[in-house]
C-alpha cells in the first residue's frame, strides 16, 4: 500500500513554511471529523451520506499524494451510487493509513 506524504503540500506551499503548516493543520483537523462522519454513516447504512463522506475524504487522499488510493476511493464512491459496498474494505485501510500518518505530523 502507498504511504501518505507531503510532496503535494510542499509544492503548494512553494517553500513557505506557514502555508505548509496551515495545510497540514487543516488535514489534521478535518480528516478525523470526516472519518468519524464516514463510520457513522456506515453504521446507519445511509448510502448517500456514505458517498458524500467518501467524496470529502478523497480530497485528503489526493493532497497526501496517494494516487492509487484516490482511484480506490473513486471506485468505492461510484459503487455506493449503485448501492454497492464493493471497495469498502480497501477504502477503510486507506483511512487507517492516513490516521496513523497524521499522528506523526
Amino acid at each position: 500500500m502507498e504511504k501518505p506524504n507531503l510532496i503535494y503540500i510542499e509544492k503548494l506551499a512553494r517553500g513557505d513554511e506557514s502555508i505548509k503548516k496551515e495545510l497540514i493543520d487543516v488535514i489534521k483537523t478535518e480528516f478525523p471529523e470526516e472519518q468519524k462522519d464516514y463510520y457513522e454513516s456506515v453504521k446507519i447504512g445511509e448510502f448517500k451520506k456514505i458517498e458524500e463522506n467518501v467524496h470529502r475524504v478523497k480530497h485528503k487522499i489526493s493532497i497526501l499524494g496517494l494516487e492509487k488510493s484516490y482511484e480506490i476511493a473513486n471506485k468505492f464512491e461510484h459503487n455506493l451510487r449503485e448501492l454497492n459496498f464493493n471497495g469498502q474494505e480497501d477504502f477503510e485501510k486507506i483511512l487507517v493509513a492516513i490516521s496513523e500518518y497524521i499522528e506523526t505530523l
